[in-house]
């Protein structure tokens, strides 16, 4: 009796392992399957980390060539310059900035299989010879950007295809310019033909004798020389202007232009003005073009 019991035990273990053996290989199967897939992501955000620590390096030594070779031959940005155009007008800033150095934050990394987005926060400082015209003193450039970076891997390397610059906001300033308070506000994004307000705000006394001028710019290449139209600040030091966005499916530059002056006596009766600060500032407006395919109630 003992003995068919033990036999009757050992047949029911046989069959339940034999039940449980292929639900137990899946389970190990898909945990191997994750393990291996996390392998892989990690190595995915280390490379891409490591692209864009290349990009920063190539970039502030101004090795042209091994910085194109971290973007792919299809690449094109959110102003329409594809490879050729968008590395012309990186030589161009080099020779414009020969100190430039960049700094390179990535906010935030997603993974589509071989593609990849990857949000960054960047910034980049410089100096300038002094503008002998207007101003006998170096000029300081501060340029700050919120990036969107489309990637493929190809191969075994990543490149970059594509680039959004989201937001970005850069000041070039010289003299007494370089430590005023000033803003220049505009939005981001704006319908194309919609209109839309930039506000310069500046941070001196009345007394002081501000002039400004606040143009807008598309973004093309080469790059239009806009007329200065200066006007005086008024006392609340705020200065604003209506523009209308462009309907040529081109992103924008609000670009403003400020002269600081300063009255020295030369006798009882005369004064000398002069300048002693100037300063530039650009902010980026991204024009959204008009979809007259998409109405409301509509299928």
């Amino acid at each position: 009796m003992s003995m068919k019991r033990v036999i009757l035990t050992i047949l029911s273990l046989a069959v339940i392992t034999s039940v449980n053996m292929p639900a137990q290989a899946g389970f190990i199967a898909d945990k191997k399957a994750q393990i291996q897939q996390a392998r892989i992501e990690k190595n995915c955000y280390k490379d891409i980390e490591n692209l864009f620590a290349k990009q920063d390096e190539y970039a502030s030594k101004y090795d042209v060539e091994n910085l194109k070779s971290l973007y792919g031959d299809n690449f094109i940005n959110n102003d329409g310059y594809n490879k050729e155009v968008y590395f012309s007008l990186v030589k161009e800033t080099w020779e414009t900035y020969p100190d430039i150095t960049y700094k390179t934050k990535i906010k935030d990394i997603k993974l589509n299989g071989n593609y990849a987005t990857v949000e960054t926060y960047e910034t980049a400082v410089a100096t300038t010879s002094a503008d002998e015209d207007l101003i006998n003193d170096i000029g300081e450039l501060n340029s700050f950007s919120n990036c969107r970076y489309h990637l493929e891997k190809l191969s075994e390397h990543w490149v970059i295809t594509g680039e959004d610059v989201l937001d970005e906001y850069s000041t070039l300033r010289y003299g007494a310019a370089r430590f005023v308070k000033m803003d220049l506000s505009s939005p981001s994004f704006v319908s194309a033909g919609s209109p839309y307000t930039a506000t310069l705000k500046i941070d001196l006394p009345p007394e002081n004798i501000v002039i400004a001028s606040i143009n807008r710019e598309k973004i093309v290449n080469p790059a239009p020389r806009p007329e200065e139209k200066y006007r005086r600040l008024p006392e609340e030091q705020v200065l604003e202007r209506v523009f209308t966005a462009n309907e040529d499916n081109l992103n924008e530059y609000n670009v403003v232009s400020i002269g600081l002056t300063q009255a020295e006596p030369i006798s009882d009766e005369d004064v000398r003005i002069f300048m002693n600060g100037l300063a530039f500032i650009m902010t980026r407006v991204n024009v959204v073009p008009k979809n007259n395919f998409a109405k409301v109630g509509e299928k």
